[in-house]
């Protein structure tokens, strides 16, 4: 397999997002991928931080993880971002990191023929999970990208039952043994379509 570098960018308030995005990273680490774990930078208020202990213990808890940036993306031959549901849409956070990447995406198209995929977490049963995935699918467009969901192609994934990209109920606690095996075999299908795209291009 040609090497592939592979950056999982993510948002997450109270960690349920945070621990699919480790899961991802593992996975993609052992199909043989360089890894870039990244996060967001935080931009709540203090006090809405405070106000919640979870979200609070998370912010420290994660404080040595590092930021996300464009130099990422650049480097990145496959790119899968998490982030909790907002109405149906991504949170703000991770947005506002993707907006600022029209610099980049002007460049010649510095972030086209990339492989994308996504993962997300909604406090209810259904909540937005798929609008969500879908949702940042039309940026994948907007750049040119190569949107490779798992779909229903592991055993895992019909355990899961979304073939979109790895989602969890956060009501239910932090993600147990499936959306964590869905999200690594997701980094993986990822990294391993990555790599067929590189070695059909070099060869």
């Amino acid at each position: 397999m040609r090497s592939v570098n592979a950056a999982i960018i993510y948002y997450s308030s109270t960690g349920t997002v945070h621990a699919l995005a480790s899961a991802a990273a593992e996975g993609a680490e052992k199909a043989g991928a360089q890894v870039r774990l990244r996060k967001v930078p935080e931009l709540a208020p203090p006090e809405a931080i405070s106000a919640n202990p979870a979200w609070a213990r998370h912010v420290q808890d994660t404080a040595d993880v590092a930021e996300a940036a464009l130099d990422d993306l650049e480097w990145a031959d496959a790119v899968l971002f998490g982030t909790p549901t907002r109405f149906g849409n991504p949170a703000m956070q991770l947005k506002a990191f993707i907006d600022t990447t029209g610099g980049l995406w002007r460049q010649g198209g510095k972030l086209a023929d990339k492989v994308y995929s996504a993962f997300t977490s909604t406090g209810t049963a259904h909540g937005g999970q798929e609008s969500t995935i879908l949702a940042l699918g039309n940026v994948f467009y907007h750049w040119g990208g190569i949107i490779v969901p798992p779909g229903y192609t592991d055993p895992v994934q019909f355990e899961l039952g979304n073939p979109y990209g790895t989602s969890h109920r956060a009501a239910d606690g932090a993600p147990g043994d499936v959306p964590l095996r869905a999200a690594a075999y997701q980094a993986k299908r990822a990294v391993d379509v990555a790599a067929a795209l590189k070695a059909g291009r070099a060869g």
